[in-house]
């Protein structure tokens, strides 16, 4: 179930990250602006955000299987129509439809998870997740930029499209909710995953809304989605302005970004449940302290040649996604109360999208009105306020004292 969960999670990445790549030449044919193309990213991001809220509440009561093969099948018949469609205000309409149907992802996915995985070895598998959306961003870069070089923008929306479909038909045939046995499944506090459904929507939402743990993850993981996204967003239009770069050749480097990432996925769920007895706090501080530092250097390093770019990238990856997943995954579901894992992952990735959503925006306006240093620069602020954010939470999860008698 890990490894199936790790594809069908992953390939979700296929047709959302591909824009970034197909937005060049949708700019140079189309003549968008990128403040215009900022509005297309941010509806993505506000629709998968307003998607991760409701879901999250929808997947305590509704099979992840069928939510799992809707979000699929749906996000690739949108990415077709992106294809085909020309007009600003309905590619924005498309792309905010595909943010919704995206979002049936992360919840059912952690649904599935918190059933199958107790507490002791949440980490390690959801950081195992976490690999499979890297790899996956990874090749959706080189695929892509493949794509758009050999049939145009479109070819990054049709061919990711293909790829989707076919995850969704493995997922069918190998996906199990639960363990035939419930007693075994690992939902928080003990509760049995059956729980959650019994109780109204609203007591769901009351319970997660009441988490005051659960919003200071949820703002820490709003700025550093606005941080991520820039990158993952803007960097292969950032790196053909700035470098010069063919669009193949700025996402064949990019795509080294997820490829830290999942190194810094699987190390961060590991060293929390290894070195840090469940503390998760402490090693997201690190690594958002260190993502902030690497962001100020970022625009210069590029100028140093191939492997120092590719290097740097690496390292931001790697802080950028080692932080994340257990700020979208891990710490959600230990801090859940009373069985509601993906509500909790649902509401807080919800805040992480409301940020995402904020940064396309941002970033494309200071971009294109003082300049790529300075949108680089505002990356770089929202990881060290999201490190002080997360700072509040350092030691939850520490085990308790032993009674001195």
């Amino acid at each position: 179930m890990l490894w199936v969960l790790w594809l069908t999670y992953g390939s979700f990445y296929f047709c959302r990250n591909n824009l970034g790549v197909a937005l060049p030449g949708l700019q140079a044919e189309l003549g968008y602006t990128k403040a215009q193309l900022g509005t297309v990213l941010m509806a993505l991001k506000l629709a998968y955000g307003a998607g991760q809220f409701i879901n999250g509440q929808l997947a305590e009561r509704v099979s992840p299987r069928r939510l799992l093969a809707v979000g699929l099948l749906a996000s690739a018949a949108l990415n077709l129509l992106f294809g085909w469609a020309t007009a600003l205000y309905f590619l924005t309409f498309v792309w905010a439809c595909n943010g919704y149907v995206q979002a049936l992802g992360w919840p059912a996915t952690m649904r599935v998870a918190a059933n199958w995985f107790p507490a002791t070895r949440r980490g390690r598998a959801i950081g195992v997740i976490g690999t499979g959306y890297q790899l996956c961003g990874a090749l959706t870069f080189v695929v892509s930029g493949w794509a758009a070089e050999k049939f145009g923008w479109r070819g990054a929306l049709y061919v990711p499209a293909v790829l989707l479909v076919a995850s969704a038909v493995q997922m069918a045939w190998f996906l199990e909710d639960a363990p035939a046995d419930d007693d075994s499944v690992g939902q928080p506090a003990g509760e049995k995953s059956r729980a959650a459904p019994a109780r109204s929507w609203r007591v769901n939402l009351a319970v997660t809304l009441g988490n005051p743990a659960l919003w200071l993850v949820a703002v820490a993981l709003c700025l550093l989605d606005a941080c991520r996204y820039g990158f993952t967003d803007w960097g292969v239009t950032h790196l053909k302005e700035v470098r010069h770069d063919t669009v193949s050749v700025a996402a064949f480097k990019y795509a080294v970004l997820p490829l830290g990432g999942m190194a810094g996925a699987f190390w961060s769920g590991w060293a929390t449940d290894h070195f840090w007895a469940g503390r998760r706090a402490p090693v997201i501080c690190g690594l958002l302290i260190t993502l902030g530092l690497l962001s100020l250097g970022y625009d210069q390093v590029l100028h140093w040649g191939l492997a120092a770019s590719s290097l740097i990238l690496f390292a931001i990856g790697f802080c950028i996604f080692g932080a994340q997943v257990l700020l979208v995954g891990t710490l959600p579901v230990d801090l859940a109360r009373h069985g509601t894992a993906a509500a909790a992952a649902g509401f807080v990735n919800f805040m992480g999208y409301m940020g995402a959503a904020a940064g396309d925006q941002i970033t494309g306006r200071i971009a294109q009105d003082h300049g790529w240093t300075f949108a680089v620069q505002f990356w770089a602020g929202c990881a060290f306020a999201s490190a002080l954010a997360i700072s509040f939470l350092w030691n939850t999860g520490r085990p308790a004292a032993p009674n001195s008698a």
